[in-house]
């Protein structure tokens, strides 16, 4: 194309420096300044092209980010103290940004994630904290050799502990309505269901004697089985 353009041209002037009439000048001229500007366009183009070649080739590749694995090593390494408003967590991580911990916070738990450093990916989560805390004012600052949570207390006070315990449960003969004789029923059931015959015959005496109000056999009774 530039090639054609640049021959017509050629041509066009030759065709201008024989022409002897001044309307055949005229048209000559006018198809050459048609052709001129063109080629002038057409020249500008090309040189946007080659210097946007020209960028492509000196520009630096992009990294795409690595894609994040679901693995997570859990954080153990860490300690924790306590001031009226808030309580501070400090988890011990070398080589973590602000930019790759994350932190889910709920009023009872938090879950904290950190990406990608030194190849792995860390988790620190507490499932039940010792009391409730406020997710909205609670944040997380990272610092060169270590991770700090403060979480914001719901209620002002001392927690003493960082996680809640369980509450253990009651065992049945702490109860003070239940009945006292089921469990002792229910012992003799299980002795007369695994006692030899002679163990049978014995509780079983006892249960007939209990039911009809006669008194078992004493240290000077002359019953026998």
């Amino acid at each position: 194309m530039a090639s054609e353009l640049a021959d017509d041209l050629l041509e066009l002037r030759q065709l201008l420096g024989e022409a002897k009439r001044p309307r055949i000048q005229a048209l000559l001229s006018n198809e050459i300044a048609v052709l001129e500007k063109q080629q002038s366009v057409d020249e500008e183009k090309l040189k946007a092209i080659a210097a946007e070649e020209r960028l492509k080739e000196t520009a630096p590749v992009e990294k795409k980010p690595a894609p994040r694995s679901d693995h997570y090593t859990s954080l153990s390494t860490f300690s924790w103290d306590e001031e009226t408003e808030k309580v501070k967590i400090y988890i011990s991580l070398e080589g973590a940004t602000q930019e790759k911990v994350s932190v889910h916070y709920q009023a009872d738990s938090i879950n904290l994630k950190i990406h990608d450093v030194n190849g792995k990916n860390y988790q620190f989560s507490v499932p039940k904290l010792a009391k409730k805390i406020v997710p909205s004012a609670s944040k997380v600052l990272v610092k060169p050799k270590r991770i700090i949570l403060t979480l914001k207390k719901a209620d002002f006070g001392t927690w003493y502990e960082l996680t809640k315990k369980e509450d253990k449960i009651k065992p049945k003969s702490l109860d003070k309505e239940a009945d006292p004789m089921s469990g002792l029923m229910g012992l003799m059931k299980n002795m007369y269901e695994d006692g030899d015959d002679e163990m049978k015959k014995t509780i079983a005496k006892a249960w007939t004697d209990a039911r009809s109000g006669k008194p078992g056999p004493g240290p000077n009774s002359t019953d026998t089985f």
